[in-house]
Protein backbone atom coordinates (compact mmCIF):
# COMPACT_ATOMS: atom_id res chain seq x y z
CA UNK A 1 0.00 0.00 0.00
CA UNK A 2 1.54 3.66 -0.79
CA UNK A 3 1.13 6.58 1.43
CA UNK A 4 0.45 9.24 -1.02
CA UNK A 5 1.09 11.96 1.45
CA UNK A 6 4.94 11.23 1.42
CA UNK A 7 5.78 10.70 -2.56
CA UNK A 8 8.05 13.73 -3.79
CA UNK A 9 6.28 15.95 -6.19
CA UNK A 10 8.70 16.08 -9.33
CA UNK A 11 8.09 13.42 -12.32
CA UNK A 12 10.23 10.56 -11.48
CA UNK A 13 11.14 8.18 -14.80
CA UNK A 14 10.88 4.39 -13.27
CA UNK A 15 14.45 2.52 -13.17
CA UNK A 16 15.11 0.17 -15.25
CA UNK A 17 15.49 -1.93 -12.08
CA UNK A 18 12.38 -1.10 -10.44
CA UNK A 19 11.02 -4.36 -10.29
CA UNK A 20 13.88 -5.68 -8.38
CA UNK A 21 13.75 -2.31 -6.11
CA UNK A 22 10.66 -2.85 -5.14
CA UNK A 23 11.53 -6.37 -4.16
CA UNK A 24 14.08 -5.86 -2.11
CA UNK A 25 12.22 -3.06 -0.55
CA UNK A 26 9.20 -5.16 0.69
CA UNK A 27 11.45 -7.65 1.37
CA UNK A 28 13.45 -5.43 3.88
CA UNK A 29 10.53 -3.83 5.60
CA UNK A 30 7.45 -6.76 5.20
CA UNK A 31 7.12 -6.63 9.23
CA UNK A 32 6.99 -2.52 8.94
CA UNK A 33 4.34 -2.30 6.08
CA UNK A 34 1.94 -5.50 7.60
CA UNK A 35 1.95 -3.69 10.95
CA UNK A 36 1.51 0.32 9.23
CA UNK A 37 -1.55 -1.70 7.21
CA UNK A 38 -3.28 -3.07 10.28
CA UNK A 39 -5.58 0.38 10.25
CA UNK A 40 -6.73 0.01 6.75
CA UNK A 41 -7.77 -3.71 7.00
CA UNK A 42 -11.37 -1.89 7.44
CA UNK A 43 -11.49 -0.18 3.35
CA UNK A 44 -10.16 -3.58 1.31
CA UNK A 45 -12.56 -5.55 3.49
CA UNK A 46 -15.56 -3.53 3.16
CA UNK A 47 -14.99 -3.34 -0.85
CA UNK A 48 -14.55 -6.85 -0.98
CA UNK A 49 -17.49 -7.37 1.01
CA UNK A 50 -18.63 -5.38 -2.51
CA UNK A 51 -17.29 -7.53 -4.72
CA UNK A 52 -18.11 -11.15 -2.78
CA UNK A 53 -21.49 -9.69 -2.91
CA UNK A 54 -21.69 -10.12 -6.58
CA UNK A 55 -19.96 -13.17 -6.82
CA UNK A 56 -21.81 -17.15 -6.96
CA UNK A 57 -23.02 -17.93 -3.10
CA UNK A 58 -21.25 -20.43 -1.55
CA UNK A 59 -20.35 -23.00 -2.47
CA UNK A 60 -20.51 -22.23 -5.50
CA UNK A 61 -16.66 -22.85 -7.00
CA UNK A 62 -15.09 -19.32 -8.41
CA UNK A 63 -11.57 -18.76 -9.33
CA UNK A 64 -10.12 -15.94 -7.82
CA UNK A 65 -6.81 -13.62 -8.84
CA UNK A 66 -5.35 -11.28 -5.94
CA UNK A 67 -2.70 -9.03 -7.35
CA UNK A 68 -0.05 -8.10 -4.52
CA UNK A 69 -1.17 -10.08 -1.41
CA UNK A 70 1.29 -9.68 0.70
CA UNK A 71 1.46 -11.54 3.93
CA UNK A 72 -1.84 -12.83 2.99
CA UNK A 73 -3.89 -10.76 5.60
CA UNK A 74 -6.84 -10.24 5.94
CA UNK A 75 -7.77 -10.22 1.92
CA UNK A 76 -6.48 -13.61 0.94
CA UNK A 77 -7.79 -15.31 4.37
CA UNK A 78 -10.85 -13.97 3.77
CA UNK A 79 -11.43 -15.09 0.22
CA UNK A 80 -10.29 -18.33 1.48
CA UNK A 81 -13.40 -18.15 3.97
CA UNK A 82 -15.62 -18.82 1.29
CA UNK A 83 -16.23 -22.34 0.28
CA UNK A 84 -16.08 -23.59 -3.00
CA UNK A 85 -13.18 -20.67 -4.01
CA UNK A 86 -9.89 -21.05 -5.49
CA UNK A 87 -7.25 -18.55 -5.06
CA UNK A 88 -4.31 -17.83 -6.79
CA UNK A 89 -2.17 -14.79 -5.11
CA UNK A 90 0.38 -13.38 -6.27
CA UNK A 91 3.05 -10.56 -4.62
CA UNK A 92 6.65 -9.51 -5.70
CA UNK A 93 8.08 -9.91 -2.41
CA UNK A 94 9.39 -13.20 -1.35
CA UNK A 95 9.19 -12.46 2.38
CA UNK A 96 5.35 -11.73 1.58
CA UNK A 97 5.31 -14.97 -0.12
CA UNK A 98 6.25 -16.61 2.39
CA UNK A 99 4.97 -15.08 5.63
CA UNK A 100 1.49 -15.93 3.68
CA UNK A 101 2.37 -20.10 3.31
CA UNK A 102 3.21 -19.75 6.86
CA UNK A 103 0.01 -17.77 8.05
CA UNK A 104 -2.54 -19.33 5.44
CA UNK A 105 -3.87 -23.10 6.19
CA UNK A 106 -6.75 -23.78 3.58
CA UNK A 107 -8.72 -26.62 3.19
CA UNK A 108 -8.74 -28.40 1.59
CA UNK A 109 -4.65 -27.13 0.79
CA UNK A 110 -5.27 -27.14 -3.16
CA UNK A 111 -7.28 -24.49 -2.72
CA UNK A 112 -4.59 -21.93 -2.70
CA UNK A 113 -2.12 -21.45 -5.29
CA UNK A 114 0.92 -19.12 -3.82
CA UNK A 115 3.28 -17.44 -7.12
CA UNK A 116 5.91 -15.51 -6.20
CA UNK A 117 7.41 -12.68 -8.97
CA UNK A 118 6.20 -9.69 -11.28
CA UNK A 119 2.38 -9.65 -11.71
CA UNK A 120 3.27 -8.83 -15.52
CA UNK A 121 4.61 -12.44 -16.20
CA UNK A 122 1.67 -14.37 -14.94
CA UNK A 123 0.78 -16.89 -16.86
CA UNK A 124 -3.09 -17.26 -16.47
CA UNK A 125 -5.39 -19.13 -18.90
CA UNK A 126 -7.69 -16.70 -21.03
CA UNK A 127 -11.16 -16.31 -19.91
CA UNK A 128 -10.68 -18.80 -16.88
CA UNK A 129 -11.40 -16.59 -13.54
CA UNK A 130 -14.36 -15.25 -11.80
CA UNK A 131 -12.51 -12.33 -10.36
CA UNK A 132 -9.72 -10.58 -9.72
CA UNK A 133 -8.58 -8.27 -6.75
CA UNK A 134 -5.84 -5.93 -6.78
CA UNK A 135 -5.79 -3.71 -3.49
CA UNK A 136 -2.87 -1.21 -3.52
CA UNK A 137 -0.80 -3.04 -6.37
CA UNK A 138 -1.05 -1.60 -9.37
CA UNK A 139 -0.44 1.49 -8.39
CA UNK A 140 3.14 0.62 -8.37
CA UNK A 141 3.26 -0.27 -11.43
CA UNK A 142 4.57 2.33 -14.47
CA UNK A 143 1.94 3.97 -16.22
CA UNK A 144 2.37 2.20 -19.39
CA UNK A 145 2.89 -1.33 -17.48
CA UNK A 146 -0.89 -0.65 -15.77
CA UNK A 147 -2.06 -0.63 -19.33
CA UNK A 148 -1.01 -3.60 -20.01
CA UNK A 149 -2.27 -5.10 -17.00
CA UNK A 150 -5.77 -3.69 -17.18
CA UNK A 151 -5.97 -5.88 -20.59
CA UNK A 152 -4.12 -8.86 -19.00
CA UNK A 153 -6.95 -8.83 -16.31
CA UNK A 154 -9.70 -8.43 -19.36
CA UNK A 155 -8.09 -11.31 -20.97
CA UNK A 156 -8.22 -13.49 -17.86
CA UNK A 157 -11.92 -12.72 -16.57
CA UNK A 158 -14.52 -14.67 -18.35
CA UNK A 159 -17.58 -13.11 -19.36
CA UNK A 160 -19.19 -11.69 -16.86
CA UNK A 161 -16.23 -11.77 -14.47
CA UNK A 162 -15.33 -8.99 -12.06
CA UNK A 163 -12.34 -6.76 -11.67
CA UNK A 164 -11.66 -4.74 -8.04
CA UNK A 165 -8.98 -2.58 -8.32
CA UNK A 166 -7.83 0.71 -6.72
CA UNK A 167 -5.48 3.45 -7.80
CA UNK A 168 -4.06 6.76 -7.38
CA UNK A 169 -6.15 9.93 -7.22
CA UNK A 170 -3.52 12.29 -8.44
CA UNK A 171 -2.45 12.32 -12.43
CA UNK A 172 1.52 11.25 -12.03
CA UNK A 173 3.97 10.15 -14.51
CA UNK A 174 6.38 8.42 -11.24
CA UNK A 175 7.26 9.59 -8.43
CA UNK A 176 9.21 8.13 -5.32
CA UNK A 177 9.98 8.09 -1.80
CA UNK A 178 13.34 7.08 -0.79
CA UNK A 179 12.76 5.98 2.74
CA UNK A 180 8.81 5.55 3.11
CA UNK A 181 7.82 4.54 6.66
CA UNK A 182 10.95 5.28 8.28
CA UNK A 183 12.98 2.41 6.70
CA UNK A 184 16.39 3.24 5.31
CA UNK A 185 15.79 -0.05 2.84
CA UNK A 186 12.28 1.08 2.14
CA UNK A 187 12.48 2.57 -1.72
CA UNK A 188 9.28 3.20 -3.19
CA UNK A 189 7.30 4.16 -6.68
CA UNK A 190 4.07 4.86 -7.73
CA UNK A 191 2.36 6.04 -10.56
CA UNK A 192 -1.06 6.87 -12.15
CA UNK A 193 -3.69 8.24 -14.43
CA UNK A 194 -5.16 10.19 -12.01
CA UNK A 195 -9.78 9.39 -12.20
CA UNK A 196 -10.32 10.23 -15.05
CA UNK A 197 -7.54 8.55 -16.62
CA UNK A 198 -8.15 5.57 -14.82
CA UNK A 199 -10.84 4.93 -15.65
CA UNK A 200 -11.01 5.90 -19.34
CA UNK A 201 -8.05 2.70 -19.02
CA UNK A 202 -10.33 0.36 -17.40
CA UNK A 203 -12.74 0.96 -20.20
CA UNK A 204 -10.64 0.73 -22.86
CA UNK A 205 -9.34 -2.69 -21.73
CA UNK A 206 -12.99 -3.51 -22.10
CA UNK A 207 -14.32 -3.51 -19.40
CA UNK A 208 -17.65 -1.75 -17.44
CA UNK A 209 -17.02 0.39 -14.51
CA UNK A 210 -19.90 -0.46 -12.18
CA UNK A 211 -18.51 1.34 -9.12
CA UNK A 212 -15.90 4.32 -9.41
CA UNK A 213 -15.60 5.78 -5.55
CA UNK A 214 -12.72 8.06 -4.24
CA UNK A 215 -12.29 7.01 -0.87
CA UNK A 216 -10.05 8.75 2.33
CA UNK A 217 -7.40 5.84 3.36
CA UNK A 218 -6.24 5.67 7.09
CA UNK A 219 -3.73 7.59 6.12
CA UNK A 220 -5.70 10.55 4.59
CA UNK A 221 -4.53 9.26 1.27
CA UNK A 222 -7.61 9.42 -1.36
CA UNK A 223 -7.39 6.14 -3.63
CA UNK A 224 -10.21 5.71 -6.80
CA UNK A 225 -11.68 2.02 -6.06
CA UNK A 226 -12.88 0.53 -9.10
CA UNK A 227 -15.59 -2.36 -9.62
CA UNK A 228 -15.71 -3.59 -13.15
CA UNK A 229 -17.15 -6.08 -15.32
CA UNK A 230 -16.51 -7.32 -18.19
CA UNK A 231 -19.19 -7.82 -20.72
CA UNK A 232 -21.26 -10.96 -21.21
CA UNK A 233 -19.97 -13.09 -24.36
Amino acid sequence: MADQTTRTSASVTAPEDLKARLKASYDAIAPKYNEWTVPHSAVRLRYLDVLLARLPPAPTPASVLELGCGCGLPVTEKLLDRPGFTVTANDLSSAQIALARAALRPDPPGRLTLIEGDMLTLDIPAASLDAVVGMYSVIHLPREEQVAMLGNIARWLKPGGWMLVNFGTEVSEGSEEKEWLGEGEGWMYWSGWGVEGSLEKVKEAGLEVVIKEETQDATDADFLWVLARKPEA
